[in-house]
């Protein structure tokens, strides 16, 4: 608590209820205001709303599809990585130009309504606590706009409330979907949802590249199956730091969905811009990681109205007679000295402009000859204690005033588990991308190489480091799938548990000496060649020939 203004408090710990695993269910998230508005176009049930923030929905897509990537390129690499028949469709080619067209308009608006939602969720840069302004603004979501005004949850009463007592709460205690200047209301509910949703079409990304016959990265499915839980956490609890992916991954998005169009048109791109692209995919991880990371430890002070009771001494809302009673009795008080004449008419005098009653102070004639010094001291003494005791009151009153409470960027479990799911999320590629960078960079400038500029080293290491998460994620995806092709193999060639089965007396192959065993296995890898040729040239989304392949006579 400070009464100093508001103040910023970086690097302070968080409270340790916010890493309560499972998260705290509540409260659920709110859907977007029943407003049509280019930052809310539509509204969308409740039921619908949550509905889709069930924890089932993204486990299970990015489950099957994770899984479906790695059959498939399985599948790709045991036939030589041969396009499909359907990739040399026209039918296809036009699905490619309109499916990279919508995700690039969509995302370039999905990006513009962020922009405009964190424009209006902002203070002036001219307000006076702009910076602790801002810091509030990005940290809470709901309420009005102000410093101080938002509504949060209280994971302890399990209700929402505010600093500000002026705030009012909607229906059922949620906040009022009539407040404006917060992230929530001001487009991240609808549009954040929206572009959750989204993340499970992009994985058709993954099915033209499998359907052209090329193997779709290791990397590529690590990125949407993340990409998925880390949207839903982050708009089902309605964290914080969800607005950067949404206005940042929308834009990147944007950008580059525009790439994909015009190489799918044929259009040659030059190679720089390609690299432009995959610099900021990795920008964003680094930069989003930390600026996620940096929400669970910061706190600021908001001005807060506190009330306190007071007790003060007002003057009695007595009739005048009562008032001339109380200075008769004052002044007939044995504690006074005795005094007659112009002296007891000063003192009448004096304590009648004490009770505020100057009309009757008037109405008492004193003498042109001034009492004693002596004799008004005297009085002086002894009046004022006996007029506060009978034209005096005490009353309790209630008085505000302001003062500065510190509070936290992240309020509950489920907004600091969105934030560290995304941490563990990014925490491998950062990892790799750190270690390939400082290895490539530390050989770019060592001794024995050439010294070309600061920049340039910067701009290769990051290129090596790039393709070196690349590789490395990659050998991982490929082992998994040798893994599946030694196992199938095993079953395929009559083995149990790595014995091979003998029932019939034929599986004597390994009896054979090694070079008999060379030869078989040679003729067996030559038959299945040959198998697959000619399953190849019979196929109908073959060429339509029906003749074998090899060469002809």
């Amino acid at each position: 608590m400070s009464g100093a203004g508001p103040t910023v408090y970086p690097g302070d710990l968080p409270q340790m209820h916010v890493f309560q695993f499972p998260p705290d269910p509540a409260p659920p998230a709110i859907p977007p205001p029943n407003d049509p508005s280019f930052k809310n176009p539509f509204p969308i049930p409740e039921h619908i709303y949550n509905g889709a923030l069930s924890f089932t929905v993204p486990a299970t897509i990015a489950s099957v599809y994770a899984t479906t990537v790695f059959l498939v390129n399985w599948y790709n690499r045991r036939h030589k990585n041969q396009p499909w028949g359907i990739s040399k469709t026209r039918i296809f080619y036009a699905f490619v130009i309109l499916h990279n067209v919508f995700l690039a308009v969509y995302s370039a608006v999905t990006c513009v309504a962020m922009f405009r939602g964190l424009k209006h969720s902002f203070p002036h840069y001219t307000d006076k606590n702009a910076v602790v302004g801002t810091i509030d603004a990005l940290c809470k979501m709901h309420g009005p706009r102000g410093l101080g005004d938002a509504v949060t949850y209280n994971p302890d009463t399990h209700q929402w409330q505010s600093k500000n007592p002026n705030i009012a709460l909607g229906a059922a205690g949620l906040p009022d979907t009539t407040d404006v200047g917060r992230l929530w209301n001001e487009g991240l509910a609808f549009w954040g949802w929206w572009f959750y949703l989204s993340k499970f079409y992009e994985v058709l990304d993954t099915f033209i590249i499998l359907a052209k016959g090329k193997r779709s990265t290791t990397l590529q499915t690590y990125h949407h199956a993340g990409a998925m839980l880390c949207m839903w956490a982050g708009i089902r609890y309605m964290s914080p730091p969800i607005w950067m992916f949404v206005l940042v991954n929308s834009g990147i998005h944007a950008m580059m969905y525009t790439y994909y169009t015009v190489s799918a048109l044929g259009v040659r791109v030059p190679q720089v811009i390609k690299r432009t692209l995959t610099t900021l995919q990795i920008t964003q991880f680094l930069v989003g990681a930390s600026f996620a990371g940096l929400h669970l430890f910061v706190s600021y002070t908001v001005p807060v109205s506190v009330a306190y009771e007071v007790a003060e001494k007002v003057v009695s809302k007595a009739s005048p007679s009562a008032i001339s009673s109380a200075v008769e009795s004052i002044t007939s008080s044995a504690a006074l000295p005795v005094a007659t004449g112009p002296a007891l008419n000063f003192l009448r005098k004096l304590v009648y402009r004490a009770a505020g009653e100057e009309g009757l102070a008037e109405n008492v004639h004193v003498s042109s000859v001034a009492p004693p010094v002596q004799t008004v001291s005297e009085y002086a003494q002894v009046v004022p204690e006996q007029a506060q005791q009978v034209i005096k009151n005490v009353v309790n009153k209630i008085v505000t005033r302001t003062e500065y409470q510190t509070v936290p960027c992240i309020d509950t479990s489920g907004q600091a588990f969105a934030i560290y799911l995304n941490l563990i999320y990014l925490a491998p590629l950062t990892g790799l991308f750190m270690r390939f960078f400082v290895k490539s960079y530390l050989r770019r400038t060592s001794p024995n190489a050439k010294h070309p500029t600061k920049k340039t080293v910067i701009t290769k290491a990051t290129r090596d480091a790039v393709h070196g998460v690349d590789r490395e994620i990659e050998s991982l995806g490929k082992s998994a799938e040798d893994g599946l092709s030694t196992a199938i193999n095993g079953v395929a060639n009559g083995k149990v548990r790595g014995r091979p089965l003998k029932a019939n007396g034929d599986h004597r192959v390994g009896s054979l000496s090694p070079a008999n065993q060379k030869f078989v296995e040679s003729v067996n890898r030559k038959v299945s060649q040959r198998l697959e040729e000619i399953e190849k040239s019979t196929s109908p989304n073959g060429n339509g020939n029906a003749r074998l392949a090899g060469p002809q006579k």
